[in-house]
């Protein structure tokens, strides 16, 4: 008799100690060289699985990805797509100040939650089911980026392309605050800024000087005083002067917008644009980064999945809301081209992207009972 998928053994101290190097193996996703040292990692697990892997050569400066084939007579073949980044906000030094460590029912640590944590206990189901001799119905493919956090720019044609050869694409990003799966996203917009004007000695000649600095500092006001409920503006990074005695000449900024739906967007976009200026002592330029398309919400089959979903978990014994959400994540991507896809079916936890990121160790084997009945039930 073949074993019921959710009866696996996953046992969550075993799976914190596997997750451990993960997480002292740091990612931040500018620096190259530390995000294909854990790709190495991941990529000897998923070889000890017997996965077919392939290497794909980062571009733009940015790490590698992971693609990976996980055993199965039709290995390789479309069917279902676990897609997840290995890149964190943290830069390297950050396990200084949150080293990985348990504290009763939370566990910390740098991108534990966002999303390394996710991805593993979903390997770790797939690890499972293949000890276990358990057949999934469908082929299943693993892919694994490098650069996620900063927009995904040098990964998205990747993501669009593997994501099309499959029926299911599940993203096992952090679950929403209330434990929510998320079935459509935002639209997320990323702009560069900079103010230029003319530099002097910042006593002697003050009055000569026309400050970068304070430019962009009006600016700054004048954006996030734009946002409203529906379309959002955040200036997250600032950057400005050389010299404290000297005026400022050049000040660099960075903007996030959100937006639930396209055409917010689409105003947002145009009214940062229009902020630009060449004329005056002091110029702007503003500059379009990468876009995360509207994923929208209740399409038949993301539908079809979270029923799926939700009846796994209520056999696990918990429930599984869902809804649209902020914070992009790839799942836009593949949502916004149609394509079934279950997004933040990860861990719970809380303080993603800041100091106190940890989970609750009680999601880990939640969530891998989770992520093991949909590889068996999908397709099924």
């Amino acid at each position: 008799m073949t074993q019921d998928p959710l009866s696996l053994p996953f046992d969550s101290d075993e799976m914190l100690a596997g997750l451990r190097p993960w997480i002292e193996t740091e990612s931040p996703s500018f620096d190259a060289a530390a995000v294909n040292r854990m790709m190495n990692l991941v990529q000897h697990e998923l070889a000890v699985l017997g996965a077919r892997t392939e290497r794909i050569p980062g571009r733009q400066g940015l790490g590698d990805s992971l693609r990976a084939a996980i055993p199965h007579p039709r290995a390789g073949e479309g069917g279902i797509l676990l897609l997840g980044h290995l890149d964190t906000v943290h830069p390297l030094g950050t396990l200084a100040a949150l080293p990985f460590r348990r504290d009763g029912k939370l566990c910390y640590g740098p991108g534990l939650l966002d999303m390394k944590g996710g991805n593993y206990v979903y390997l770790d189901a797939l690890r499972k089911l293949l000890a276990a001799g358990i057949e999934t119905p469908l082929p299943v493919t693993v892919l694994l980026t490098p650069d996620e956090e900063i927009g995904s720019p040098s990964t998205r044609p990747l993501i669009e392309a593997e994501a099309r050869r499959h029926r299911f694409i599940l993203v096992p990003e952090p679950a929403c605050p209330d434990g929510s799966a998320v079935i459509g996203r935002y639209a997320i917009a990323r702009f560069s800024l900079q103010t230029r004007g003319r530099p002097s000695h910042a006593s002697w000649t003050l009055d000569e000087g026309r400050s970068a600095i304070a430019e962009m500092a009006r600016k700054v006001a004048e954006i996030e005083a734009m946002t409203t409920e529906d379309c959002s503006f955040s200036v997250g990074v600032i950057r400005g002067g050389q010299w404290v005695n000297c005026v400022s000449s050049v000040c660099d900024a960075e903007v996030l917008s959100m937006a639930k739906t396209q055409d917010l967007l689409d105003e947002g976009v145009a009214r940062m644009l229009a902020l630009g200026q060449d004329g005056g002592e002091v110029a702007l330029e503003v500059r379009r980064g990468v876009t995360r398309p509207v994923w929208a919400p209740d399409q038949p089959g993301t539908m079809a999945m979270l029923e799926v979903a939700r009846a796994i978990a209520a056999e696990i014994g918990f429930d599984l809301p869902a809804c649209s959400a902020g914070g992009g994540s790839d799942g836009n991507f593949t949502g916004a081209l149609g394509l079934a896809t279950l997004d933040s079916i990860g861990l719970r936890g809380r303080g993603l992207h800041t100091l106190d990121e940890h989970i609750e160790v009680d999601s880990l084997a939640e969530r891998a009972r989770l992520a093991a009945g949909l590889f068996c039930r999908l397709g099924a």
